[in-house]
């Protein structure tokens, strides 16, 4: 199984409802492309800071884990929030065809962007004939 297979059946489903308990986890909203030199990953993370967020790689299994830092004041009443309280927390399984020390990840506007390198031993190569 390859990083992509094990990410992609995810895709189609969404992110839970708004009305979960704050200790409990969503799985972010993702967008996903390949190209031959690796993955391009988008996750949305509204209202989660930089400072709050958390990436680790562990066994084949890239973390991505995060919590919001606004809290609403004592005195406002909510009408309709889009989003809920509750952190978020993306485990990716991958079997070492990325690699994972030149990961490189940016967060701008509430969206995670990571660009995983595909591992030397899985890109494509092109084989001279003699």
């Amino acid at each position: 199984m390859t990083f992509l297979q094990s990410i992609v059946p995810g895709l189609s489903r969404p992110a839970q409802p708004a009305k979960v308990e704050t200790d409990s986890k969503l799985r972010p909203v993702l967008n996903l492309r390949e190209d031959e030199h690796g993955y391009n990953l988008t996750v949305f993370l509204p209202g989660v800071p930089k400072e709050n967020l958390e990436i680790t790689d562990h066994d084949g299994r890239l973390t991505i884990a995060g919590r919001r830092a606004w809290t609403q004041p004592k005195e406002w009443t909510a009408l309709y929030r889009e989003t809920s309280r509750a952190n978020f927390e993306l485990v990716l399984h991958h079997e070492g065809d990325i690699d994972v020390e030149k990961i490189n990840a940016e967060l701008k506007d509430g969206r995670l962007h990571l660009m995983l390198p595909k591992a030397e031993a899985v890109k494509p190569r092109k084989i001279a004939i003699n």
